[in-house]
């Protein structure tokens, strides 16, 4: 089974269940965001993590190899910052992007914020005036090595 394979197989039993990413990383015992990018292509499971997968979607075992395997990363590529809601991130980096580096090397120097050991989370935050997306980027600091 290919990754796009596997991708859609997740995706249709997700569906098919009426789960939500949180109920099966709840099952699994991962974060959602990690859960969610891993069932997209994005990132590899242990061997124990994909069978909890396969076991909470009820799908076969020829699913757990295609979660295993390492991917080839961002294979939707520049077609999915077509994305309105994607294509915000792209805007927050540009109009934001200098004033980011900016800070960062101001309070830690020269590098940059790690997407290897990095974390994200997504939530809702209950607002009067409309609910608010709240996402945390939690990336190690790498600073550039002098030599």
């Amino acid at each position: 089974m290919t990754k796009n394979e596997m991708r859609e197989a997740v995706l249709e039993a997700k569906a098919a269940k009426n789960m939500s990413w949180e109920d099966i990383a709840a099952r699994i015992g991962c974060s959602p965001v990690f859960v969610c990018a891993t069932c997209l292509g994005e990132h590899s499971m242990t061997s124990e993590q994909a069978e909890k997968l396969a076991d909470t979607l009820g799908l076969g075992r020829e699913v757990v190899p295609a979660l295993t395997q390492c991917p080839t990363k961002a294979q939707q590529g520049e077609a999915l910052m077509n994305d309105p809601l994607v294509y915000r991130f792209k805007e927050i980096g540009l109009v934001y992007g200098e004033t980011i580096k900016q800070i960062v090397h101001e309070k830690f120097g020269d590098g940059i914020m790690s997407a290897i050991d990095f974390t994200m989370d997504i939530d809702r935050v209950e607002d009067p005036k409309g609910d608010r997306v709240r996402i945390t980027l939690d990336g190690k600091f790498l600073p550039y090595k002098r030599w």
